[in-house]
Protein backbone atom coordinates (compact mmCIF):
# COMPACT_ATOMS: atom_id res chain seq x y z
CA UNK A 1 0.00 0.00 0.00
CA UNK A 2 2.91 2.67 0.98
CA UNK A 3 4.30 1.27 -2.39
CA UNK A 4 1.37 2.43 -4.27
CA UNK A 5 0.98 5.88 -2.27
CA UNK A 6 4.24 6.64 -3.00
CA UNK A 7 3.91 6.21 -6.78
CA UNK A 8 0.94 7.71 -6.95
CA UNK A 9 2.64 10.84 -5.59
CA UNK A 10 5.34 10.83 -7.49
CA UNK A 11 2.85 10.53 -11.09
CA UNK A 12 1.17 13.60 -9.75
CA UNK A 13 4.36 15.76 -8.72
CA UNK A 14 6.12 15.06 -11.86
CA UNK A 15 4.62 17.07 -13.89
CA UNK A 16 4.88 20.18 -11.42
CA UNK A 17 8.45 19.70 -11.70
CA UNK A 18 8.66 20.57 -15.68
CA UNK A 19 6.67 23.46 -15.24
CA UNK A 20 7.91 27.49 -15.61
CA UNK A 21 9.77 28.43 -12.75
CA UNK A 22 9.14 32.24 -13.96
CA UNK A 23 8.29 35.04 -11.55
CA UNK A 24 7.16 38.65 -11.30
CA UNK A 25 10.50 41.00 -11.56
CA UNK A 26 11.10 42.86 -8.25
CA UNK A 27 10.73 46.62 -7.62
CA UNK A 28 13.21 48.47 -9.90
CA UNK A 29 16.36 48.90 -7.95
CA UNK A 30 18.98 51.24 -9.10
CA UNK A 31 19.20 53.35 -11.87
CA UNK A 32 19.29 52.28 -15.17
CA UNK A 33 20.53 54.36 -18.30
CA UNK A 34 20.00 53.46 -22.03
CA UNK A 35 22.24 54.66 -24.31
CA UNK A 36 22.78 54.43 -28.30
CA UNK A 37 19.28 53.64 -29.62
CA UNK A 38 16.59 55.41 -31.92
CA UNK A 39 13.63 56.59 -30.35
CA UNK A 40 10.62 56.05 -31.29
CA UNK A 41 8.43 58.44 -28.80
CA UNK A 42 5.04 56.95 -30.02
CA UNK A 43 3.50 59.89 -30.68
CA UNK A 44 5.27 60.36 -34.64
CA UNK A 45 8.65 61.68 -33.14
CA UNK A 46 11.62 59.82 -33.68
CA UNK A 47 14.95 60.77 -32.28
CA UNK A 48 18.46 59.64 -31.57
CA UNK A 49 18.70 60.37 -27.48
CA UNK A 50 19.33 58.42 -24.00
CA UNK A 51 16.81 56.80 -21.85
CA UNK A 52 17.34 57.08 -18.10
CA UNK A 53 14.85 55.35 -15.52
CA UNK A 54 15.06 55.79 -12.22
CA UNK A 55 12.15 54.82 -9.42
CA UNK A 56 9.81 53.59 -12.42
CA UNK A 57 9.94 56.55 -14.22
CA UNK A 58 11.08 57.68 -17.66
CA UNK A 59 13.42 60.63 -18.69
CA UNK A 60 15.12 61.25 -22.01
CA UNK A 61 17.93 62.69 -21.99
CA UNK A 62 19.51 64.48 -25.21
CA UNK A 63 22.91 64.99 -23.74
CA UNK A 64 25.76 61.78 -22.63
CA UNK A 65 24.60 60.71 -18.95
CA UNK A 66 27.28 59.81 -16.42
CA UNK A 67 27.59 56.15 -15.92
CA UNK A 68 29.07 56.00 -12.95
CA UNK A 69 27.76 54.97 -9.97
CA UNK A 70 25.04 52.45 -8.81
CA UNK A 71 23.91 52.02 -12.74
CA UNK A 72 22.29 49.52 -14.60
CA UNK A 73 23.93 50.37 -18.30
CA UNK A 74 22.07 49.22 -21.36
CA UNK A 75 23.85 49.94 -24.60
CA UNK A 76 21.12 49.74 -26.99
CA UNK A 77 23.50 50.81 -30.15
CA UNK A 78 21.98 50.00 -33.41
CA UNK A 79 19.00 48.82 -31.47
CA UNK A 80 15.19 50.37 -31.82
CA UNK A 81 13.56 51.93 -28.54
CA UNK A 82 9.63 51.81 -28.69
CA UNK A 83 6.74 52.51 -25.99
CA UNK A 84 5.48 49.09 -24.80
CA UNK A 85 2.63 48.27 -26.66
CA UNK A 86 -1.25 48.03 -25.40
CA UNK A 87 -3.79 45.63 -26.41
CA UNK A 88 -7.30 46.33 -26.01
CA UNK A 89 -11.17 44.26 -26.03
CA UNK A 90 -9.20 40.86 -25.31
CA UNK A 91 -10.35 37.87 -22.76
CA UNK A 92 -6.58 37.30 -21.64
CA UNK A 93 -6.36 35.69 -18.58
CA UNK A 94 -9.81 35.42 -18.73
CA UNK A 95 -9.65 32.32 -21.27
CA UNK A 96 -7.02 30.38 -21.07
CA UNK A 97 -8.29 27.08 -23.55
CA UNK A 98 -11.08 28.01 -25.16
CA UNK A 99 -12.92 24.21 -25.98
CA UNK A 100 -12.20 23.66 -22.06
CA UNK A 101 -15.16 25.18 -19.79
CA UNK A 102 -13.23 25.10 -16.71
CA UNK A 103 -10.52 27.53 -17.96
CA UNK A 104 -13.09 29.85 -19.33
CA UNK A 105 -14.27 32.69 -16.78
CA UNK A 106 -15.23 35.64 -19.09
CA UNK A 107 -18.99 35.54 -19.38
CA UNK A 108 -21.96 35.83 -16.59
CA UNK A 109 -25.57 34.77 -16.42
CA UNK A 110 -27.85 36.98 -17.30
CA UNK A 111 -28.50 40.06 -19.48
CA UNK A 112 -27.71 43.52 -17.59
CA UNK A 113 -24.80 43.12 -14.88
CA UNK A 114 -22.50 46.06 -15.55
CA UNK A 115 -21.57 45.84 -11.77
CA UNK A 116 -19.43 42.06 -13.30
CA UNK A 117 -15.60 43.10 -12.82
CA UNK A 118 -13.97 41.07 -15.31
CA UNK A 119 -10.55 41.93 -13.04
CA UNK A 120 -11.10 39.55 -10.21
CA UNK A 121 -11.34 36.52 -12.83
CA UNK A 122 -7.92 37.57 -14.11
CA UNK A 123 -5.66 34.72 -13.92
CA UNK A 124 -2.02 36.06 -13.74
CA UNK A 125 -0.67 32.64 -14.32
CA UNK A 126 -1.67 31.73 -17.52
CA UNK A 127 0.58 30.42 -19.84
CA UNK A 128 -0.56 33.26 -22.57
CA UNK A 129 0.58 36.27 -21.20
CA UNK A 130 4.02 35.48 -21.75
CA UNK A 131 3.84 34.70 -25.39
CA UNK A 132 2.36 38.88 -25.11
CA UNK A 133 5.47 40.43 -23.16
CA UNK A 134 8.15 38.60 -25.24
CA UNK A 135 6.45 40.84 -28.47
CA UNK A 136 6.42 43.83 -27.02
CA UNK A 137 2.94 43.86 -25.70
CA UNK A 138 2.88 44.85 -22.22
CA UNK A 139 -0.81 46.24 -21.29
CA UNK A 140 -3.95 44.63 -21.55
CA UNK A 141 -7.58 45.75 -21.37
CA UNK A 142 -9.61 42.55 -19.57
CA UNK A 143 -13.06 42.65 -21.09
CA UNK A 144 -15.77 40.23 -20.16
CA UNK A 145 -18.53 39.03 -22.83
CA UNK A 146 -22.06 37.74 -23.13
CA UNK A 147 -25.57 39.59 -22.47
CA UNK A 148 -26.47 42.65 -23.52
CA UNK A 149 -24.46 44.56 -20.38
CA UNK A 150 -21.37 42.19 -19.50
CA UNK A 151 -19.78 44.06 -17.45
CA UNK A 152 -16.40 46.63 -16.59
CA UNK A 153 -13.32 45.69 -18.06
CA UNK A 154 -9.53 46.52 -16.56
CA UNK A 155 -6.44 47.62 -17.81
CA UNK A 156 -3.67 45.14 -16.73
CA UNK A 157 0.03 45.16 -16.59
CA UNK A 158 1.45 41.76 -17.70
CA UNK A 159 3.55 41.01 -15.14
CA UNK A 160 1.84 40.69 -11.63
CA UNK A 161 1.33 37.75 -8.76
CA UNK A 162 -2.52 38.58 -8.48
CA UNK A 163 -5.08 40.68 -10.13
CA UNK A 164 -4.44 42.82 -7.36
CA UNK A 165 -0.84 43.78 -8.68
CA UNK A 166 -2.02 43.33 -12.28
CA UNK A 167 -4.45 46.31 -11.98
CA UNK A 168 -3.15 49.06 -14.10
CA UNK A 169 -6.70 51.31 -14.48
CA UNK A 170 -9.34 49.93 -12.31
CA UNK A 171 -12.85 49.17 -13.64
CA UNK A 172 -12.50 51.71 -15.98
CA UNK A 173 -15.04 50.64 -18.44
CA UNK A 174 -18.67 49.37 -19.16
CA UNK A 175 -19.50 47.22 -22.18
CA UNK A 176 -22.52 47.16 -24.00
CA UNK A 177 -23.01 43.94 -27.22
CA UNK A 178 -25.29 45.99 -29.51
CA UNK A 179 -28.06 44.07 -31.08
CA UNK A 180 -27.51 43.09 -34.48
CA UNK A 181 -30.22 45.21 -36.87
CA UNK A 182 -30.05 43.35 -40.16
CA UNK A 183 -32.90 40.74 -41.46
CA UNK A 184 -30.01 37.52 -42.13
CA UNK A 185 -31.28 35.51 -45.21
CA UNK A 186 -33.40 32.68 -43.74
CA UNK A 187 -30.71 29.69 -44.65
CA UNK A 188 -28.32 31.86 -41.84
CA UNK A 189 -31.08 30.69 -39.21
CA UNK A 190 -29.97 27.02 -37.45
CA UNK A 191 -33.52 26.79 -36.76
CA UNK A 192 -36.62 27.17 -39.64
CA UNK A 193 -38.54 29.31 -37.22
CA UNK A 194 -36.04 31.75 -36.81
CA UNK A 195 -36.52 32.78 -40.22
CA UNK A 196 -40.12 34.59 -39.35
CA UNK A 197 -38.09 36.59 -36.64
CA UNK A 198 -37.44 40.44 -37.52
CA UNK A 199 -34.22 40.34 -35.80
CA UNK A 200 -34.09 44.32 -36.82
CA UNK A 201 -37.24 44.60 -34.33
CA UNK A 202 -35.98 42.47 -31.77
CA UNK A 203 -32.45 44.35 -31.30
CA UNK A 204 -34.37 47.51 -31.74
CA UNK A 205 -36.52 46.03 -28.88
CA UNK A 206 -33.01 45.47 -26.71
CA UNK A 207 -31.33 48.44 -27.26
CA UNK A 208 -34.99 50.28 -25.85
CA UNK A 209 -34.05 47.61 -22.42
CA UNK A 210 -30.33 49.25 -22.23
CA UNK A 211 -31.89 52.55 -22.42
CA UNK A 212 -34.26 51.82 -20.09
CA UNK A 213 -31.94 50.50 -17.75
CA UNK A 214 -29.62 53.79 -18.19
CA UNK A 215 -32.81 56.49 -17.60
CA UNK A 216 -33.51 54.24 -14.40
CA UNK A 217 -29.28 54.22 -13.41
CA UNK A 218 -29.42 57.95 -14.08
CA UNK A 219 -32.53 58.70 -12.03
CA UNK A 220 -31.10 56.35 -8.96
CA UNK A 221 -27.59 58.43 -9.29
CA UNK A 222 -29.47 61.87 -8.89
CA UNK A 223 -31.00 60.93 -5.48
CA UNK A 224 -28.76 61.97 -2.38
CA UNK A 225 -30.14 58.99 -0.34
CA UNK A 226 -30.90 55.43 -1.01
CA UNK A 227 -33.33 53.08 0.69
CA UNK A 228 -30.98 50.50 -0.59
CA UNK A 229 -27.67 50.04 -2.67
CA UNK A 230 -28.01 48.86 -6.21
CA UNK A 231 -25.10 47.87 -7.35
CA UNK A 232 -25.48 47.52 -10.99
CA UNK A 233 -26.37 51.29 -10.87
CA UNK A 234 -23.46 52.18 -8.71
CA UNK A 235 -21.57 50.60 -11.54
CA UNK A 236 -22.87 53.03 -13.79
CA UNK A 237 -21.70 56.46 -11.81
CA UNK A 238 -18.12 56.68 -13.77
CA UNK A 239 -20.50 56.93 -17.11
CA UNK A 240 -22.42 59.89 -15.69
CA UNK A 241 -19.78 61.55 -14.67
CA UNK A 242 -17.26 60.82 -17.75
CA UNK A 243 -14.52 58.71 -15.78
CA UNK A 244 -15.61 55.91 -17.48
CA UNK A 245 -16.31 55.28 -20.66
CA UNK A 246 -18.80 53.11 -22.64
CA UNK A 247 -17.36 50.88 -25.02
CA UNK A 248 -19.85 49.07 -27.63
CA UNK A 249 -19.56 46.44 -29.70
CA UNK A 250 -20.74 46.47 -33.24
CA UNK A 251 -19.91 46.73 -36.74
CA UNK A 252 -22.72 47.68 -39.04
CA UNK A 253 -23.18 51.86 -40.14
CA UNK A 254 -26.70 51.74 -38.48
CA UNK A 255 -25.78 50.20 -35.45
CA UNK A 256 -22.98 52.42 -34.86
CA UNK A 257 -25.48 55.56 -35.64
CA UNK A 258 -27.58 53.48 -32.38
CA UNK A 259 -24.54 53.79 -30.36
CA UNK A 260 -24.00 57.23 -31.16
CA UNK A 261 -27.46 58.37 -30.26
CA UNK A 262 -27.59 56.39 -27.67
CA UNK A 263 -24.66 57.68 -26.12
CA UNK A 264 -25.34 61.51 -26.70
CA UNK A 265 -28.61 60.68 -24.77
CA UNK A 266 -27.13 60.54 -21.60
CA UNK A 267 -23.60 62.34 -22.55
CA UNK A 268 -21.24 59.20 -22.38
CA UNK A 269 -18.00 58.92 -23.58
CA UNK A 270 -18.36 56.36 -26.53
CA UNK A 271 -15.88 53.98 -27.94
CA UNK A 272 -16.81 51.59 -30.43
CA UNK A 273 -15.11 48.08 -30.79
CA UNK A 274 -15.10 46.42 -33.92
CA UNK A 275 -16.06 49.25 -35.93
CA UNK A 276 -15.88 46.87 -39.63
CA UNK A 277 -17.82 49.59 -41.52
CA UNK A 278 -16.43 52.74 -39.18
CA UNK A 279 -14.63 54.00 -42.72
CA UNK A 280 -17.87 54.62 -44.25
CA UNK A 281 -19.15 57.55 -41.33
CA UNK A 282 -15.91 58.87 -40.55
CA UNK A 283 -16.93 62.45 -39.93
CA UNK A 284 -19.79 61.43 -38.25
CA UNK A 285 -17.17 59.95 -35.95
CA UNK A 286 -15.09 62.56 -35.49
CA UNK A 287 -17.93 65.02 -35.06
CA UNK A 288 -19.29 63.25 -32.22
CA UNK A 289 -15.56 62.67 -30.82
CA UNK A 290 -16.13 58.92 -31.36
CA UNK A 291 -12.88 56.43 -30.55
CA UNK A 292 -12.91 53.03 -32.32
CA UNK A 293 -10.93 50.28 -31.57
CA UNK A 294 -10.91 48.20 -34.41
CA UNK A 295 -11.28 44.97 -35.31
CA UNK A 296 -8.41 42.50 -36.69
CA UNK A 297 -6.96 43.86 -40.05
CA UNK A 298 -6.47 40.35 -41.05
CA UNK A 299 -9.60 39.45 -41.61
CA UNK A 300 -12.25 39.43 -44.85
CA UNK A 301 -14.40 41.90 -46.12
CA UNK A 302 -17.89 42.55 -44.40
CA UNK A 303 -19.70 42.29 -47.47
CA UNK A 304 -19.35 40.80 -50.93
CA UNK A 305 -19.64 44.59 -51.98
CA UNK A 306 -16.45 45.61 -50.14
CA UNK A 307 -13.34 45.53 -51.61
CA UNK A 308 -11.00 42.40 -50.44
CA UNK A 309 -8.29 44.79 -48.83
CA UNK A 310 -10.74 47.34 -47.17
CA UNK A 311 -10.14 45.43 -43.69
CA UNK A 312 -6.47 46.45 -44.28
CA UNK A 313 -6.75 49.98 -44.81
CA UNK A 314 -10.08 50.54 -42.65
CA UNK A 315 -7.18 52.47 -40.48
CA UNK A 316 -5.97 54.65 -42.99
CA UNK A 317 -9.13 56.10 -44.03
CA UNK A 318 -9.67 56.76 -40.35
CA UNK A 319 -6.80 58.05 -40.14
CA UNK A 320 -7.02 60.76 -42.70
CA UNK A 321 -10.59 61.70 -41.24
CA UNK A 322 -9.40 62.39 -38.28
CA UNK A 323 -10.85 59.52 -35.74
CA UNK A 324 -8.80 58.12 -32.73
CA UNK A 325 -8.54 54.41 -33.62
CA UNK A 326 -6.24 51.30 -32.70
CA UNK A 327 -6.82 47.82 -33.59
CA UNK A 328 -7.24 44.90 -31.61
CA UNK A 329 -7.70 40.54 -31.80
CA UNK A 330 -10.72 39.73 -31.33
CA UNK A 331 -12.25 35.99 -31.92
CA UNK A 332 -13.22 33.56 -29.06
CA UNK A 333 -9.59 32.47 -29.68
CA UNK A 334 -8.14 36.44 -29.40
CA UNK A 335 -6.17 36.22 -26.56
CA UNK A 336 -3.78 33.31 -27.55
CA UNK A 337 -3.04 35.54 -31.03
CA UNK A 338 -2.33 38.95 -29.52
CA UNK A 339 1.02 37.96 -29.35
CA UNK A 340 0.29 39.20 -33.48
CA UNK A 341 -0.91 42.58 -32.35
CA UNK A 342 2.39 44.45 -33.76
CA UNK A 343 2.34 42.51 -37.08
CA UNK A 344 -1.22 43.36 -37.55
CA UNK A 345 -0.39 46.54 -37.34
CA UNK A 346 2.95 46.55 -39.62
CA UNK A 347 0.42 45.44 -42.31
CA UNK A 348 -1.50 48.77 -42.58
CA UNK A 349 1.99 50.07 -43.14
CA UNK A 350 1.14 48.44 -46.72
CA UNK A 351 -2.10 49.82 -47.02
CA UNK A 352 -1.59 53.45 -46.30
CA UNK A 353 -0.35 54.12 -42.32
CA UNK A 354 3.08 55.39 -41.80
CA UNK A 355 5.56 53.05 -39.61
CA UNK A 356 5.00 55.49 -36.93
CA UNK A 357 1.33 56.33 -37.20
CA UNK A 358 0.68 52.48 -36.71
CA UNK A 359 3.00 52.82 -34.14
CA UNK A 360 0.98 55.56 -32.43
CA UNK A 361 -2.12 53.27 -33.21
CA UNK A 362 -1.07 50.32 -30.90
CA UNK A 363 0.66 52.82 -28.26
CA UNK A 364 -0.29 56.63 -27.48
CA UNK A 365 -3.43 56.01 -29.54
CA UNK A 366 -4.68 52.98 -27.34
CA UNK A 367 -3.73 55.22 -24.18
CA UNK A 368 -5.55 57.75 -25.09
CA UNK A 369 -8.90 55.41 -25.92
CA UNK A 370 -8.26 53.65 -22.46
CA UNK A 371 -7.84 57.14 -20.39
CA UNK A 372 -4.45 56.44 -18.96
CA UNK A 373 -2.20 58.59 -21.69
CA UNK A 374 -1.44 60.47 -18.81
CA UNK A 375 1.10 57.91 -17.20
CA UNK A 376 1.98 55.30 -21.03
CA UNK A 377 1.76 55.23 -24.34
CA UNK A 378 4.83 57.34 -25.17
CA UNK A 379 8.01 57.64 -24.20
CA UNK A 380 7.54 60.94 -22.24
CA UNK A 381 9.48 62.61 -19.57
CA UNK A 382 7.57 61.64 -16.29
CA UNK A 383 5.55 58.82 -17.74
CA UNK A 384 5.78 55.13 -16.50
CA UNK A 385 8.74 53.16 -18.22
CA UNK A 386 6.97 50.87 -20.22
CA UNK A 387 9.00 50.11 -23.02
CA UNK A 388 10.82 47.88 -25.11
CA UNK A 389 14.12 47.56 -26.79
CA UNK A 390 14.07 46.26 -30.35
CA UNK A 391 16.10 44.36 -32.41
CA UNK A 392 14.66 45.49 -36.27
CA UNK A 393 10.99 46.54 -36.54
CA UNK A 394 9.01 46.12 -33.67
CA UNK A 395 6.14 45.85 -36.66
CA UNK A 396 7.80 43.47 -38.70
CA UNK A 397 7.48 39.78 -38.03
CA UNK A 398 10.43 38.81 -40.02
CA UNK A 399 13.24 40.86 -38.25
CA UNK A 400 11.33 41.87 -34.89
CA UNK A 401 13.25 40.39 -32.04
CA UNK A 402 12.62 42.00 -28.33
CA UNK A 403 15.51 41.87 -26.14
CA UNK A 404 14.81 43.92 -23.39
CA UNK A 405 11.52 44.98 -21.63
CA UNK A 406 10.45 47.16 -18.67
CA UNK A 407 7.34 47.18 -17.15
CA UNK A 408 6.97 50.91 -14.72
CA UNK A 409 10.99 50.38 -14.48
CA UNK A 410 10.99 46.43 -13.84
CA UNK A 411 12.58 44.54 -16.24
CA UNK A 412 10.12 41.65 -17.31
CA UNK A 413 11.40 37.74 -18.07
CA UNK A 414 10.92 37.55 -21.79
CA UNK A 415 11.10 33.63 -21.34
CA UNK A 416 7.79 31.77 -22.83
CA UNK A 417 6.20 28.76 -22.73
CA UNK A 418 6.84 28.71 -26.60
CA UNK A 419 10.44 29.46 -26.17
CA UNK A 420 11.49 26.99 -23.60
CA UNK A 421 9.60 24.25 -26.37
CA UNK A 422 12.13 25.52 -29.17
CA UNK A 423 14.85 24.78 -26.83
CA UNK A 424 13.68 21.52 -25.46
CA UNK A 425 13.70 19.76 -29.01
CA UNK A 426 16.66 22.20 -30.29
CA UNK A 427 18.44 20.50 -27.41
CA UNK A 428 16.81 16.77 -28.33
CA UNK A 429 17.88 16.93 -32.14
CA UNK A 430 21.37 18.24 -31.53
CA UNK A 431 20.30 21.90 -33.77
CA UNK A 432 23.23 24.72 -33.32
Amino acid sequence: MKNILYIAICLVSFPLFSQETMHPSPAQSKKIVITGGTIHIGNGQVISGNIIIEKGKLKIDMNAPALTGDIEHIDATGKQIYPGIIAPNTNLGLVEVSSTKSTVDNVELGDIHPNIRSIVAYNTDSKVINTLRSNGILLAQIVPSGGLIPGTSTVVQLDAWNWEDAAYALDNGVHLTMPALINRPSFMSFRRRDADVDQVKLGLERIDMARSFFKEAQAYLNEKTHAATNLKYEACKGLFDRSKSLYVNCDLVKEMLAAIHLAAEFNFKLVIVGGTDAWMIGDILKENKVAVILAEPHSLPATDDDAVDQPYKTGAMLQKAGVLFTICQDGSDGHSQQRNLVFQAGTMVAYGLTKEEALQAITLNAAKILGIDSRTGSLENGKDANLVICNGDILDMKSSTVTHAFIQGRAVNLDNKHSQLFERYKYKYSIK
